[in-house]
């Protein structure tokens, strides 16, 4: 059922869960630098520059979506990462469609989504001066510092009641539950009155906003729990797995030893900081081979790490997704990343380093203090202990996931796609209106 629309303020706050929270603010400098710069006259900088180019450019951007949006199931992604996590419902689904917001950033497959245009953005950015006056009553200075993120968020909210008047969609499926854009469309869906369902697609912690969802499929126990601690559950949830890795968890690595050491870096690794720890490492272990990938999301400028350390392999998140880069490597030597979990799951063994540490992001996802990984607190005791898995690796180091995935030992296992498909089928079916 549609539900009243909230105040412009609140719905801000909403929208801006994460960006306007504590653990957010106390970010490193250099993260929050690319996010939001420090200095105000470059935030404003690139306030005129999302309003020239991304707002005055959709106005002039035609929207010629190839497949049919109205009365389809949405498939909602914000990221390469999302689109991987929902295909699946789009490969079994002849009425699923992916889709994104105009001009969002889908990596590789930026090209196949359909959009959803915002050409009418600017038309509801009078309310800006109100909003900004509202959330620094609500959170300060914190309002102000992150002006320009505030200023993003202004218009997603009307663009998408609208879009979901005009289409009518079946249902919206999300694979991203705090990202802006994505929770815009979540309180737009609340609104007029379309069923939400949530798979999940990473690792989540305990920072992200209230479940919110009428379905929520979620990987395990460990991602429920933590929604708990997040604020009240909102509708239904399952337990089904991860399904991306269906295809992957019947080649799981037999290395008896540890040859292949995959090094995952994200935003919140600092470049110099990682650069030191992949030439210690090259330098202490000559006879380990290591390959670095960046997320797929990471614009930086990787060319003097290229030139500093030549023996250092390279992995294009671009081309390969993650299952596929840790398929050929032994190890994972990684900070606050899921792609321990996915690398778990392969029996590829995990080690917990933070490049650059953060007393506020330390085992953010949990998985040192769960066993999952094995946490490395500085250079020598990670060297220590790659070179131990050198001399030997388990053969069981899977088991550690199933907390984190609950078809793991069970009949479902590998199977999470089918179990997915049949609760999201029951679902649509029973939220369809009666003929």
């Amino acid at each position: 059922m549609p539900r009243p629309t909230p105040p412009l303020v609140a719905r801000l706050r909403d929208i801006l869960y994460v960006r306007l929270s504590d653990h957010f603010a106390n970010f490193p400098a250099a993260v929050l630098a690319g996010i939001s710069p420090a200095n105000p006259l470059r935030r404003l900088a690139r306030v005129a520059g999302y309003a020239v180019l991304r707002l005055g450019g959709h106005v002039f951007q035609p929207i010629r979506n190839p497949e049919q949006l109205r009365g389809a199931v949405w498939l909602y992604v914000v990221s390469a990462n999302n689109y991987e996590a929902l295909k699946f419902v789009k490969d079994a689904r002849p009425d699923a469609v992916l889709l994104a917001g105009q001009g969002k950033q889908i990596g590789r497959y930026g090209g196949v989504v359909n959009r959803l245009s915002l050409r009418r953005k600017i038309l509801y950015y009078w309310q800006y001066p109100a909003a900004l006056v509202g959330l620094y009553r609500q959170v300060g200075g914190r309002a102000l510092r992150f002006f320009d993120l505030v200023f993003y968020a202004i218009g997603y909210y009307e663009v998408y009641r609208r879009a979901l008047r005009h289409y009518r969609p079946q249902a919206v499926i999300f694979a991203n539950d705090h990202n802006d854009d994505a929770r815009a469309l979540l309180l737009a869906c609340r609104a007029e009155g379309v069923p939400t369902a949530y798979v999940q697609h990473a690792s989540v912690s305990t920072n992200f906003p209230p479940l919110g969802f009428d379905l929520s499929l979620l990987e395990g126990q460990d991602a429920l729990d933590k929604y708990r601690l997040c604020g009240p559950v909102r509708g239904r949830v399952e337990l089904v797995g991860m399904p991306k890795a269906d295809a992957f968890l019947s080649q799981r690595n037999t290395a008896p030893r540890v040859r292949r050491v995959a090094v995952a870096c994200n935003l919140l690794d600092e470049l110099p900081a990682l650069a030191d720890t992949l030439a210690y490492l090259l330098r202490e272990l000559p006879d380990l081979v290591f390959t670095l990938r960046p997320h797929p999301g990471d614009r930086r400028d990787f060319t003097a790490l290229r030139q500093a350390l030549p023996p250092l392999h390279w992995s294009d998140p671009q081309q390969e997704n993650v299952f596929e880069f840790l398929q050929q490597h032994d190890a994972l030597v990684a900070a606050d990343t899921s792609t321990h979990l996915e690398a778990t799951l392969l029996n590829v063994a995990s080690v917990y380093y933070r490049f650059s540490p953060t007393p506020t992001l330390a085992d953010y996802y949990g998985y040192a203090a769960h066993g999952l990984s094995e946490w490395a607190p500085a250079l020598p005791e990670l060297a220590a202990a790659l070179a131990r898995l050198a001399q030997h690796k388990p053969l069981d180091l899977y088991r550690r996931a199933a907390y984190y995935n609950a078809t793991l030992g069970t009949p479902n296992e590998g199977h999470s796609r089918a179990l997915a498909l049949r609760r999201l089928g029951e679902w649509l079916a029973a939220t369809a209106p009666a003929a």
